[in-house]
């Protein structure tokens, strides 16, 4: 088995000394009247974690902590057809019925009359279904929708039309049917704002090729996630999952809630900096044969969770583990106390996966949607010596608009120079005995640097690097 080597004392004291001179904290000055409380809901498969960026944009512009609220769908995927059930995903009743218990505590919790709903993608469908069918008319001051197939991700007739995603089917029919005299498509009085790309969005694209029938028309525009009565944003060249977690999806949702710009679309580092989240693991097979095997959001109770710090030029560990837990029934791994600075890996291994290593960036706030996943590997992989994937999970890797490398090549191994960003991984499987460093580097709104080690996995180890922006 490879081993892995740490630092030195004289290492270790300079990474400390690095720790010890963190950044100057910042207290962002909060309204003389509380904010509205802010529910974001994430997308198809998704978790709660997508919005980690946008929790601390918010914060870092004087949006208390305790009103922003990103949920957690237990079964983020949609039903292959909404009436049918299907083990391990959600109908668009169960997914809406979820949002509407999740506001009442929120509503409960803060002593707010109203909320603020911010989705992306399939959550815009709940948002849209709570406040047309239960009750969130009421509840809701503004929706905000990034990225939402408002229309269908394709409206093709007879087609699949029993999915929620059908743009001829019963469900965006129905959400979709005018509301008054003038037609719009919206439910009022709640305030909307939809945002969307100008042509890259994957699922509001005219030709099929996204849903495997390349040449043949979706009939959706690149308008798709428009609606007639809201306030329509549309940014150039966003992808689907930057429409809402990107600094410029976040401009337009505070200035369409508080009617000013921002004071600034960069995250302002704090000293303290305490980390927690979930973890969860992938479904079983079900025995219907077209559930296969999927993802959920379940907690993973059982699993041990260890994290290192990591010197950055060479993902080395620094010692043994700054922190270590054997998860509970909740499924929470923390908390933890970070150093300001300090990159991380996080490994999580339970029974029945693998041994999961996950790199991180330094964090720069407190975050409690650090959620990690356990992962096994895939069949066509046994035969690699070391499994490495870079992943984007708030927008996809483009290399017509970001300059990315990993372990040297660039655009990254089965990233493809598209004309729409469709891909948010890359894998390299390293045939060779090899214990050294991998490393990615991501420029978009900032340049970070991953820094790796290869973990061999035939000793039934996976590695990940995670990109934060």
């Amino acid at each position: 088995m490879f081993r892995r080597l740490f630092l030195g004392a004289s290492a270790a004291l300079a990474l400390a000394l690095a720790i010890a001179s963190g950044g100057c904290a910042y207290a962002p000055q909060t309204p003389a009247a509380a904010p509205p409380p802010i529910v974001f809901v994430h997308g198809n498969g998704d978790s709660a974690a997508l919005w980690q960026t946008t929790l601390w944009r918010f914060e870092s512009n004087g949006w208390p902590r305790d009103r922003l609220f990103a949920l957690q769908q237990p079964y983020p995927l949609a039903r292959d057809a909404d009436a049918k059930e299907q083990a391990g995903r959600s109908s668009t009743t169960q997914h809406m019925a979820f949002l509407k218990a999740e506001v009442d505590k929120v509503l409960a919790q803060t002593g707010a009359k109203q909320v603020v709903l911010m989705g992306n993608s399939r959550g815009g469908y709940a948002i849209r279904n709570y406040i047309q069918n239960g009750g969130g008319d009421k509840t809701v001051s503004h929706a905000i929708l990034g990225g939402t197939p408002n229309h269908g991700v394709w409206a093709i007739p007879g087609y699949l039309e029993g999915s929620e995603f059908a743009g001829t089917g019963a469900f965006l029919k129905a959400l979709n049917a005018p509301k008054n005299a003038a037609g719009d498509e919206v439910t009022g009085p709640v305030k909307w704002l939809t945002i969307r790309s100008d042509n890259n969005d994957k699922y509001s694209q005219p030709d099929g090729a996204w849903i495997g029938a390349k040449g043949k028309p979706t009939f959706v525009g690149y308008d798709n996630p428009a609606l007639k009565g809201a306030q329509n944003s549309q940014i150039p060249r966003l992808d689907h999952r930057e429409t809402s977690f990107s600094p410029d999806a976040f401009d337009l949702a505070y200035r369409f809630i508080t009617g000013q710009a921002p004071a600034n679309l960069r995250i302002r580092p704090e000293q303290s900096v305490v980390l927690d989240g979930l973890v969860t693991g992938l479904g079983v097979r079900s025995t219907d044969a077209t559930s296969g095997n999927f993802s959920n959001n379940l907690a993973l109770p059982d699993a041990r969770v260890e994290v290192y710090a990591v010197q950055p030029e060479t993902g080395l560990r620094v010692g043994r583990p700054v922190h270590s837990k054997v998860v509970g029934a909740d499924g929470r791994w923390g908390p933890f106390q970070a150093a300001s600075g300090v990159p991380y890996e996080f490994v999580v291994s339970a029974p029945g996966y693998a041994t999961t290593h996950t790199y991180r960036s330094p964090f720069p706030r407190s975050s409690d949607v650090v959620h990690l996943k356990a992962e096994r590997i895939a069949s066509a992989d046994l035969a690699a010596f070391s499994i490495v994937q870079l992943v984007r999970p708030r927008g996809y890797l483009d290399p017509t608009r970001q300059r990315i490398t990993f372990d040297g090549q660039s655009p990254p191994p089965g990233v493809p120079l598209a004309p729409v960003a469709g891909m948010a991984s890359s894998k390299i499987k390293l045939s060779q005995p090899e214990d050294r460093a991998i490393v990615a580097e991501f420029r978009a709104d900032t340049v970070e640097r991953l820094v790796g080690r290869t973990w061999p996995a035939k000793e039934n180890h996976l590695v990940f690097l995670e990109i934060t922006q």
